[in-house]
């Protein structure tokens, strides 16, 4: 059975480079074009894990990179809520044949591009041999895309698991609340147990502060926590202010990127980008590796 898994990814491999190369969106070679992969997640719902990824996947299209977000929240999917548009696919469709991969993205008027999830997804891991050439030829007219933002469930799942799995980067959002400081940890804890230390590129982002001292505290005690017992270091991305315009945005399902460029919360996306765009990251083999280890994750 493990020889067979093992020919099935080497075959998929091969087929990924050939259909990359050969995507209706593809403006360069694939070994020319990094595309930086994100999961963002967290240990419970409500702690703005989807809010964070729709205002940094736009302010990423505002430094002139060509993005892609998708919502792998399947359970309380609700990005397209944010960005007030409704999507009539999802990549189940793509997943079950009934739709292209460019028949489902979503252009938005940000910039960035949109694409829904939808539940049932995880069972990607289990496709026949067919099905999971179709899907990876198409989920390949993605590889042009400069930053692929991913915003996973919130908890531990099989699908989450294997979104952070393959994802380049993986940035765990809390907030100062004793409830989701004892979860976000208890994700990192999960991760970590799950996945080789060495493959793990994890980030703390802690919102709704009300100081930057706030911020720092509250990083500093997941830091110390996961260094003593997990013996992981994880990284303090930074932090972002709790500011009642976050939520008038969200009701009016406008970004407060957009709506309120000059705020707090603003001003905090548009560091924590920066600090990103400042750091490499391992682009080996880029986007096939991601495919490979996304739909080869057994767990």
């Amino acid at each position: 059975m493990e020889d067979q898994a093992s020919e099935l990814r080497m075959m998929m491999q091969k087929r990924m480079e050939n259909t990359i190369k050969k995507s209706p969106y593809a403006t360069k070679k694939v070994e020319e074009h990094k595309t930086r992969i994100i999961a963002i997640t967290s240990g419970k719902g409500g702690v703005g894990k989807s809010n964070i990824a729709v205002n940094m996947a736009i302010q990423y299209a505002q430094i002139g990179k060509k993005v892609i977000l998708i919502d792998a929240d399947l359970g309380m999917a609700n990005v397209n809520v944010l960005l007030n548009v409704v999507p009539s696919a999802n990549l189940l469709h793509v997943i079950d044949k009934g739709k292209k991969m460019d028949e489902i993205i979503l252009p938005t008027e940000y910039g960035i591009r949109f694409i829904a999830g939808a539940n049932g997804f995880s069972r990607i891991a289990n496709l026949e041999k067919d099905e999971l050439d179709f899907f990876v030829k198409e989920f390949s007219a993605l590889a042009d895309a400069d930053i692929i933002i991913i915003d996973t469930g919130a908890g531990i799942s099989n699908n989450v698991l294997s979104f952070v799995a393959a994802a380049d980067e993986v940035y765990v959002v809390t907030t100062p609340e004793p409830t989701a400081i004892t979860d976000a940890y208890g994700m990192i804890k999960i991760i970590a147990t799950e996945l080789p230390l060495s493959e793990l590129n994890m980030k703390l982002i802690v919102n709704r502060v009300h100081s930057a001292d706030e911020g720092k505290r509250v990083s500093d005690r997941i830091i110390n926590i996961a260094a003593q017992f997990l013996n992981y270091k994880i990284e303090y991305l930074g932090f972002i202010y709790d500011d009642p315009q976050v939520s008038i945005s969200v009701v009016r399902q406008k970004p407060f990127i957009i709506a309120n460029p000059n705020s707090n919360p603003a001003k905090c996306i548009k560091h924590i980008v920066g600090r990103i765009e400042k750091t490499d990251f391992d682009d080996d083999e880029g986007f096939s590796r991601f495919l490979r280890k996304f739909t080869g994750k057994k767990k």
